[in-house]
């Protein structure tokens, strides 16, 4: 798959860039976002065809991995072309995300249905029906901007990228360590977290888990240059912690985002909807948030097995 679409998009690729742990720090981002942009020609073709949804998933985390490592390595590289690049990678996961997350919404949203009685189950497949619409429209403009030319080009920029060692600041300015890189966003996850409480809003929770997950990329960005060593396998502890912390964080999250997008949908159905239909998006309703609730009570002593590596990082 990777050779086919880099063929369709007429992007030779380079032998794969390999790093070791006595690369400089520099080199190690060039390796991942080399392996990010195999990633994503791997996954592009199942992603246009639908065929498999982890397609469409898999393409959409090399695209987030890729911007997590260009802001974490931004104090090794020239800010100007790191920042440009991570804009137009948003441009590409702002083209994948509402596919992939009605993917998400139209698998749970199904699964909770086929679990009601057998005679609620129809209104319950007629309260989702306007998802399969609005699924068909976001593929729609997805597709269209895979054949643009701006994917084109973002794919020959990345490309290009990684072929030569990655433009760099001033060699007069203090370079970081890949460590530190870790260390840097660990800080800025405890900071917030700290600021949150135990207790947050539902929105700071969603923050939190998004500043978990840059831990965790910066630490996959840093592990193979920090092989063998304390900190190397303190960081490999600390990716399975925060991987956990993510988890508990992203099931709160779809319970709210189902809870948020079946209300809607209840409130598409206008001034007079069928009783079954209310009844049955009430159960889900009353479901997703029982899911929201348990999961928050979870993420605390989740953070705090983060927070113990971090001390120790």
């Amino acid at each position: 798959m990777l050779d086919a679409a880099a063929h369709r998009l007429r992007v030779p690729l380079p032998e794969p860039v390999v790093a070791s742990p006595s690369d400089p720090p520099v080199h190690h981002v060039r390796a991942a976002l080399d392996l990010r942009l195999r990633a994503l020609l791997a996954h592009e073709e199942g992603t246009r065809t639908g065929a498999d949804i982890e397609d469409l998933h898999q393409m959409r985390v090399a695209v987030r991995r890729m911007r997590a490592s260009l802001k974490a390595a931004r104090p090794l590289l020239d800010a100007t072309w790191a920042d440009a690049l991570r804009a137009e990678l948003g441009w590409l996961g702002g083209a994948l995300g509402p596919v992939r997350d009605l993917d998400v919404l139209l698998l749970r949203l199904r699964a909770e249905i086929e679990d009601l009685p057998g005679g609620e189950r129809p209104a319950g497949y007629q309260l989702v029906a306007a998802l399969g619409d609005e699924h068909a429209t976001a593929r729609a403009e997805m597709l269209a901007a895979l054949d643009s030319p701006r994917y084109r080009a973002l794919v020959e920029r990345l490309a290009d990228a990684v072929r030569l060692p990655l433009p760099t600041p001033s060699a007069t300015q203090a370079q970081p360590e890949l460590a530190d890189l870790v260390r840097a966003e660990a800080g800025r996850l405890r900071k917030a977290v700290r600021r949150a409480g135990p207790d947050p809003e539902d929105a700071v929770l969603h923050a939190l888990r998004i500043r978990g997950k840059r831990v965790r990329y910066t630490g996959e960005l840093a592990l193979a240059g920090l092989r063998g060593t304390r900190t190397g396998r303190t960081v490999k502890k600390l990716l399975a912690a925060t991987a956990e912390l993510q988890e508990v964080l992203g099931d709160h999250q779809d319970a709210c985002v189902a809870e948020q997008r079946i209300r809607q949908l209840l409130d598409g159905l206008g001034e007079l909807p069928p009783a079954e239909v209310v009844f049955v998006g009430g159960r889900l309703v009353e479901r997703e948030r029982a899911r929201a609730r348990r999961q928050r009570s979870l993420w605390w002593a989740a953070w705090e097995r983060v927070d113990e590596l971090i001390g120790k990082l």
